[in-house]
């Protein structure tokens, strides 16, 4: 390993078109859509053949036979066979831990490039048996005779044929993300009418950002999908507010969803590296990862499952020797529009910052004007592990060739927070861009 720290170079990122569940992407797998991000990666990059030390990256929801996701996803892209894939998971944070792992090998010399990659779909749950059945079906399969294979049926119930779907809610509570969500926004009054403006915000700065030609290095085409069918150019107010309330029904309940983000399939990847290696290859630095830090509370206790990343930007500006403030953009997932704006709260809490933070004064407002400049979850749809990873390269893009300062921050399940700080290469464009003779 490297006595000095080395930087860790952002290249650049790709995902595929994000879809709502069950819609476009209902006949793929996770590693049907991993591989087509990848592949997007590799040929955005001129990576076919190459080697890459390690791809790391995994999903939330998978089954049993994805034990192996990113190795089977590597072999099945044009990178090099002899490139490592490594699984891994941390609910919506796992792409940007992933990156958080390679950069941090990068920065020691372990390695010398890595890829963090995210996939994950709901239109192809893990359906299993029930546990009696589970039972029977293992006894027959272990009985030596016709008649012992038959025995292990005897008294079999028409309940127990019954599938049993996976649980979105929360182990330690039995509560889903929205209901935990529900009572942050309870917490924080949070209003119905604010959560909907952020929500279409979201999907206004979303639908600019694709009209302007932004989103057109970042995407690559899956199945026939070119870009996110979540997002609505045609929102309005007046057609959200009138949505029923998805989580509590009651009529103190504000979260809909319109400003939830919906069940999305999904897949995304970022090239991290050292210089020397981008120099190499003759690839420019977009950007680099400075900082980074996970960090969780105890929401079982009522601190809010969604918060965790209030404490996690709090641990790293404080070794970055930075403020709050001292950012120009801030992408913050969106979650549910509730959780972002209790999150804005939170910093602007003396009470909080000084119980949860350990603040003699509040970490202050930001400005809104930077946060989410090019739209977020809301509009493009969140598919857990992917989500790291499409705003991290996000990100690198938005600082690319400049100076400026980036903020990431992505809530999780469990009551986790993974963040991390993106700044720019300025001499990014003048690498990128020949000169005319």
């Amino acid at each position: 390993m490297t006595q000095t720290l080395r930087k860790v170079a952002i290249v650049g990122g790709a995902r595929i078109p994000f879809c709502r569940s069950n819609t476009l992407y209902a006949d793929l797998s996770n590693l049907d859509m991993l591989t087509a991000a990848l592949n997007g990666l590799v040929a955005k990059y001129d990576l076919a053949g190459a080697h890459i030390d390690e791809v790391v990256g995994g999903a939330v929801v998978s089954h049993s036979k994805d034990w192996n996701l990113a190795r089977e996803a590597v072999l099945s892209t044009k990178l090099a066979p002899t490139t490592p894939g490594i699984t891994m998971q941390q609910a919506c944070g796992t792409s940007l831990q992933a990156a958080m792992g390679i950069g941090a090998k990068i920065a020691t010399g372990q390695i010398e490039c890595g890829i963090a990659c995210g996939s994950d779909t709901t239109s192809d749950p893990p359906i299993v048996v029930s546990k009696k059945l589970a039972n029977r079906l293992t006894a027959a399969s272990q009985a030596r005779s016709f008649g012992q294979r038959l025995g292990a049926f005897k008294g079999l119930k028409l309940a127990e044929l019954a599938p049993v779907a996976p649980s979105t809610g929360e182990p330690r509570t039995g509560m889903a993300m929205g209901a935990h969500c529900e009572l942050m926004a309870k917490d924080w009054h949070i209003s119905r009418a604010d959560q909907d403006k952020l929500a279409l915000e979201s999907h206004q700065k979303a639908a600019a950002a694709y009209a302007s030609g932004y989103m057109d290095d970042l995407l690559v085409p899956c199945a026939g999908v070119f870009r996110d069918n979540n997002m609505r150019a045609d929102m309005t107010l007046e057609k959200i507010s009138t949505l029923k309330t998805a989580f509590d029904k009651s009529d103190k309940g504000t979260l809909s969803a319109a400003n939830s983000t919906p069940l999305t399939d999904g897949a995304a990847a970022v090239l991290l590296c050292s210089e020397e290696w981008a120099a190499k290859r003759g690839l420019p630095v977009l950007a680099f990862l400075t900082f980074s830090q996970t960090a969780a509370n105890d929401f079982v206790a009522g601190e809010g499952l969604l918060m965790a990343p209030t404490v996690a930007v709090s641990k790293m500006i404080d070794r970055a020797g930075l403020r709050l403030q001292d950012f120009d953009y801030y992408e913050i997932h969106e979650a549910f529009a509730a959780q972002v704006l209790s999150t804005l709260k939170a910093w602007e809490d003396p009470a909080y910052c000084k119980k949860y933070l350990g603040k003699a004064a509040p970490l202050g407002s930001i400005d809104r004007a930077k946060l989410n400049v090019r739209g977020s979850s809301l509009a493009f749809g969140h598919p857990f592990a992917a989500t790291g990873a499409r705003i991290l390269a996000n990100a690198a893009k938005l600082v690319g060739g400049s100076s400026k300062r980036a903020l990431v921050s992505v809530c999780t399940a469990g009551g986790m927070g993974v963040t991390a700080i993106v700044e720019g290469n300025p001499a990014y464009e003048v690498k990128r861009v020949p000169q005319a003779a």
